[in-house]
C-alpha cells in the first residue's frame, strides 16, 4: 500500500510540477508543439484585428488595430515569458496553456468589433485574460527567493491592475474605452521598464533572453507575415482574375518576403548584449516590429482589390511605405541591443545608415503614390537594398554569404 501510494505521489510530481523559481530560467531548451499551438492561437487574433483594419484603413482604425494589437501582443508576451521563466513540460503546463487558449478565443470573436459594439464584450473579456494572467505570476511568486519578491509583487500587482482597468472600461463610450485602452497600454510598458529598470536591485537578474525565446518571437513574426499570404489569396479570390491582379498579389507577397528578410537577416535569432537595458530594447521593440508587418498585411488586402487604379489610394500607401519604413529604422534599433553589433561593427554601422535612407525613400514613394503595381515593386526594391549592401560587403571581405 505504502509502495502505491509512493507510486501515485511520484507520478503527481511529474505531471503537475510547481512553477520553476525565478532565477532558474533553463539557458537551453526546445520549443514544444504546445507554445507553437498556443502561438497560432494568438496570431488567429491577430488576423482578426488585420482583416478589419483592411475594412477600415484611416487615422480612427490605424489607432483601434494599434491598441488591440498591442493588447493581444501584451497577453501573448505574458504567457510565453510565463512559461519561459517558470513552466516545465508537464500537465501542469499544459493546462495553464489551455486554460489561456480558452480565454483568447472568444477574445478573438469580439476583435472585429472591438471599437463598436462588441467593445463592452472584449474588455471584459480581455480583462479576465490579464487576471488569469495575474494569478499564474502571482502562483509562480510563491516560490521566490528574498531578492525576487519586490519585483514579482510588483508585477503581479501591474498586471492586477490592468484586469481592473481594462473591465471597468466596459461602462465608458466607444471612442473613450478605445482610448483607455491605449493610455492602459502605455503606463503597462512604462511600467515594465521601470520595474526591469530601476523597481529591481542591480545584481538581481530574473530574466535573460535565451535561444529558445529568440526563437519564439521569430516564430511570431513568421507567423503573423504568414497572414499577408492570406490575405492576398482571399483578396485575389474575391477579384476578377487577370494578369494585373495577379501581379499586384504576388508583388505585396514579396513585399512581406522583403520584411522577413529585412528582420531575420538583420536582427531575427540573435541574442541581445547580456545587460537590462539590452534586454528590455530587445523585447519592446518587438511590438511595434510586429505589429507593422501585420498592418502591411492588412493595407496588401486592398492594394490587390485597387490594383487598376492608376495611383495607389492614400491609405494603402501611406500604410504600406510607412510600413516599410518602420521595419527597416526598427530592425535596426533591435540590432543596436545585439551581441553581434559590436562584433560586427563594420557591416552593421553602414547598414544602419543605408537602412535610414531606404526608411526616407520609402515615405517619398508613399507621398508619391504611384500605381499598385509600380508601388509594390519600389518597395521590394528598397527593402532589398540593406541586404545587397551586407552581401557585397560580405563579399568584399571573402566572407561567406550567410546572413
Amino acid at each position: 500500500m505504502s509502495s502505491r501510494h509512493e507510486q501515485w505521489a511520484g507520478l503527481r510530481r511529474h505531471l503537475w510540477q510547481p512553477p520553476r523559481p525565478h532565477g532558474e530560467q533553463p539557458p537551453e531548451r526546445s520549443v514544444g508543439p504546445l507554445e507553437l499551438f498556443y502561438d497560432l492561437v494568438v496570431v488567429v487574433l491577430v488576423g482578426q484585428a488585420a482583416h478589419h483594419f483592411a475594412e477600415h484603413l484611416t487615422w480612427h482604425g490605424l489607432f483601434e488595430f494599434t491598441v488591440v494589437f498591442a493588447l493581444v501582443w501584451i497577453a501573448w508576451f505574458n504567457g510565453s515569458l510565463h512559461h519561459e521563466l517558470h513552466g516545465h513540460d508537464d500537465a501542469r503546463s499544459r493546462v495553464m496553456f489551455l486554460l489561456q487558449i480558452l480565454v483568447l478565443v472568444p477574445l478573438g470573436a469580439f476583435i472585429p468589433e472591438a471599437g463598436g459594439e462588441h467593445g463592452a464584450a472584449f474588455a471584459v473579456n480581455a480583462g479576465v485574460m490579464f487576471a488569469v494572467l495575474a494569478l499564474l505570476w502571482l502562483f509562480a511568486s510563491r516560490g521566490d527567493s528574498p531578492e525576487f519578491r519586490r519585483s514579482s509583487g510588483l508585477y503581479v500587482g501591474g498586471t492586477a491592475v490592468c484586469a481592473v482597468v481594462l473591465a471597468a472600461s466596459a461602462v465608458l463610450p466607444g471612442d473613450d474605452r478605445t482610448t483607455a485602452w491605449g493610455l492602459l497600454v502605455l503606463v503597462y510598458l512604462a511600467g515594465f521598464v521601470f520595474m526591469m529598470g530601476w523597481a529591481t536591485p542591480v545584481r538581481v537578474v530574473a530574466l535573460s533572453v535565451t535561444d529558445p525565446l529568440a526563437e519564439r518571437f521569430g516564430l511570431f513574426v513568421i507567423i503573423v507575415l504568414g497572414e499577408t499570404a492570406v490575405g492576398v489569396v482571399e483578396g485575389l479570390s474575391h477579384e476578377p482574375t487577370n494578369s494585373l491582379t495577379i501581379a499586384v498579389g504576388l508583388v505585396a507577397v514579396v513585399v512581406s518576403f522583403g520584411s522577413w528578410w529585412t528582420y531575420f537577416d538583420f536582427a531575427g535569432h540573435r541574442l541581445p548584449r547580456p545587460t537590462r537595458a539590452s534586454t528590455v530594447q530587445w523585447l519592446l521593440v518587438q511590438l511595434p516590429l510586429a505589429a507593422t508587418m501585420a498592418a502591411m498585411g492588412a493595407a496588401s488586402v486592398v492594394l490587390v482589390e485597387h490594383a487598376h487604379d492608376s495611383r495607389t489610394p492614400a491609405a494603402v500607401a501611406w500604410t504600406l511605405c510607412g510600413g516599410a519604413a518602420t521595419v527597416l529604422a526598427t530592425t535596426m534599433v533591435l540590432a543596436t541591443s545585439l551581441r553581434v553589433w559590436r562584433e560586427e561593427r563594420a557591416l552593421y554601422r553602414p547598414l544602419a545608415g543605408t537602412c535610414a535612407i531606404a526608411a526616407l525613400m520609402a515615405l517619398g514613394v508613399g507621398a508619391v503614390r504611384p500605381a499598385p503595381l509600380v508601388l509594390g515593386l519600389v518597395l521590394v526594391f528598397l527593402l532589398g537594398v540593406p541586404w545587397l549592401l551586407a552581401v557585397a560587403r560580405r563579399l568584399a571581405r571573402d566572407e561567406p554569404v550567410e546572413l
